[in-house]
């Protein structure tokens, strides 16, 4: 199976690296300036997983040499329509999309430009991030990538995730290859946006908000929102995962944060529409009050617009 990787950052660089350690023929579709990087370079990722690097193959959206069987997105939301302008040179008839992005608004877009019967189900478990020098560094031993079909993919789909599956098997990565693949995106979008909003509203970690007193009962308000969307949309969190959330949102002493908060403080642009501001549309759209959702989304906002404006003074 061809696989051709839109971005080799900390999303796709890891996966991809992973799936050519079991000989996959994978592909990274990238912006020059990290094409040149990688060919000087290669590859690197620094993992307790264990590490990699080597050459692959690093192209520009002029270099394409199409169509693949499968076009996995790993991209920031906010580049995501350029991101689709740059994959159509690899996609043909049979090629199937895997978005890996956070959250669910994207699914509109894909679907609009490519059709609902290519566009599979996707999301991914990792906190990764690409260093200074372009190494993907892995920062804990949590590697998970869930897929599946959705309603109304082509009959192909099933296939090309199953030979997806199989080739992740021979590798160090979990895989959950799913028949309720909308139901996992919810429940780890109702774990994000509760993550992202609380740790940048407070710019800290989990153990330093719960610490704060009320910060344990914020965080707990906040979840209790996205939840409710949740449950409202038709995707209820299951009892585990709701307990996972918990434990790991509550859990004393906890360094977790957001990889937001980490773009935050470095001065990135951030995915707060794409995330907290899709959630928080949904949850007033199914009558629920958003509550915090609303304070972080503003505050947010109001970082973003500093920063355009003291970047054009």
């Amino acid at each position: 199976m061809r696989i051709l990787i839109l971005g080799a950052g900390a999303t796709g660089g890891y996966f991809g690296a992973r799936l050519m350690e079991a000989g996959t023929d994978v592909s990274f579709l990238v912006r020059p300036s990290r094409a040149a990087q990688l060919r000087t370079q290669g590859l690197v990722v620094e993992s307790p997983c264990g590490g990699f690097r080597r050459p692959v193959p690093a192209l520009l959206e002029s270099e394409i040499d199409g169509p693949y069987d499968l076009v996995v997105l790993s991209c920031k939301a906010y580049d995501l329509e350029s991101a689709a302008d740059a994959v159509v040179p690899g996609i043909g008839p049979n090629t199937l999309l895997l978005p890996l992005l956070n959250g669910l608004a994207h699914y509109d877009l894909l679907d609009t430009r490519f059709g609902r019967a290519r566009v599979a189900g996707g999301c991914c478990h990792l906190a990764a991030m690409l260093d200074p020098v372009g190494a993907v560094r892995h920062l804990n031993a949590i590697h998970r990538i869930t897929f599946g079909i959705r309603d109304a993919n082509a009959g192909h789909a099933r296939s090309v995730l199953d030979s997806l599956a199989n080739l992740f098997a021979r590798t160090r990565v979990e895989c959950l290859h799913t028949e309720n693949v909308m139901q996992e995106l919810w429940e780890k979008y109702i774990f994000l946006c509760t993550l992202a909003s609380m740790t940048c509203l407070m710019r800290a970690a989990v153990g330093d908000v719960v610490a704060a007193e009320g910060g344990r009962a914020l965080m707990l308000e906040a979840l209790e929102v996205c939840a409710q969307t949740a449950a409202r949309s038709g995707f209820p969190p299951r009892s585990a995962a709701r307990e996972d959330a918990i434990r790991i949102l509550t859990e004393p002493g906890s360094a977790f944060t957001a990889s937001m908060l980490r773009d935050l403080e470095a001065g990135h642009r951030l995915e707060s529409n794409h995330l907290i501001g899709d959630m928080l549309r949904r949850a007033e759209a199914v009558g629920v009050a958003p509550g915090l959702l609303r304070v972080a989304y503003v505050h947010l906002l109001a970082r973003e617009a500093r920063r355009v404006r003291e970047a054009g003074a």
